[in-house]
């Protein structure tokens, strides 16, 4: 691509995002960071775990970006009782109405879209949960040895409710690392509540314009995978990864003693891919330092693992996570 029309395409891009927050923002009133972290995991093919109490709008939220990006959007409720099958699809014995005969024909589960809602990811066993692992990571499914690509764009947004451990069952460690984002969806502002309040007890209703269409949005991801990366940069990424590591020469010292395990080199990937989808829609051309700091709580909070001394002593990933940006620097460009 040349420069002119690279630099013409992320113009473009920013002025369009912008109308995309416009849209989204007709339905839901304030949540702009979490937004913000949707659409730039989006850009990145990425997926995010929204966490939040019941009662602050993610399902609607996640529902109003699919109506603003006109996708085909499926909800998937996870229940106790959920299936792999009722997630995948399953294979049904047809018969054809002219000569008789009998095959098997597979019907495609809810899986096969644009943009999947797991709604309470946790209230299900982990051998249906596992049934998203193979869909976030390859974009396919298999079912009876076949595997059968998802069309892209392929975007899945899972809820969690924090407070309610009573029959829930605890993301595996290789299903959370499948998530770029954990986000925490947290309460509205007085003012932003007395608005929610006075909009949702009326009978009018607002549907918001679609603003990207899939080719378009294709388009933007192949954009991001293109931007060049400087190497300081890459490096802050890595030295940000490997700093949550306890075994690690370059953890600090609070890592070393409260973390029993963390993130792994995919992180590293995140976070350059975060930062860069980050500066897309800023309509810069290049990431910098500041773009990886700014997502890498959400990278990283997630993927360290807390020993008991950390529960004893009332410490969180999220403190360690800021813990290691205090503690490392910034590399310095080639040529200091």
């Amino acid at each position: 691509m040349e420069a002119a029309d690279q630099t013409e395409l992320l113009e473009s891009v920013r002025l369009r995002y912008d109308s995309l927050l416009q849209e989204v923002h007709k339905v839901i009133i304030g949540q702009d960071e979490v937004v913000q972290y949707l659409v730039s995991a989006l850009f990145a093919r990425g997926h995010c775990l929204l966490i939040g109490v019941p009662g602050l709008a993610k399902t609607l939220l996640v529902k109003t970006l699919a109506q603003s990006l006109d996708w085909d959007f499926k909800r998937i409720q996870f229940t106790p009782d959920l299936m792999p099958s009722d997630i995948i699809g399953t294979e049904i014995l047809d018969t054809n109405a002219s000569d008789g005969q009998r095959s098997m024909r597979f019907v495609q589960g809810p899986i096969f879209a644009n943009l999947i809602l797991a709604d309470e990811i946790n209230r299900t066993p982990p051998k249906t949960q596992s049934a998203l692992l193979e869909a976030m990571q390859e974009n396919a499914v298999t079912n009876n040895g076949r595997t059968m690509p998802i069309a892209p764009p392929f975007f899945v947004v899972a809820t969690q409710n924090p407070i309610e451990q009573e029959g829930t069952y605890p993301l595996p460690e290789a299903q959370l690392d499948r998530f770029m984002y954990a986000l925490q969806v947290g309460y509205p502002s007085v003012d932003e509540e007395e608005r929610i309040a006075s909009m949702t007890t009326t009978d009018e209703t607002v549907e918001p314009k679609p603003i990207f269409a899939r080719d378009e949005l294709l388009q933007i991801q192949h954009l991001v995978r293109q931007i060049p990366v400087s190497p300081h940069v890459v490096k802050y990424a890595v030295s940000l990864a490997r700093a949550s590591r306890p075994d690690s020469p370059d953890a600090p010292p609070l890592v070393k003693k409260y973390a029993q395990w963390g993130a792994g080199p995919r992180a590293s990937q995140y976070l350059l891919l975060g930062a860069k989808a980050m500066a897309v829609m800023q309509g810069k051309s290049t990431p910098t330092a500041n773009d990886v700091r700014q997502v890498a709580p959400l990278v990283l909070q997630h993927r360290i693992i807390l020993n008991y001394a950390a529960i004893a002593d009332d410490i969180t990933s999220a403190g360690l996570v800021q813990n290691i940006l205090q503690n490392v620097r910034e590399p310095a460009y080639a040529g200091r």
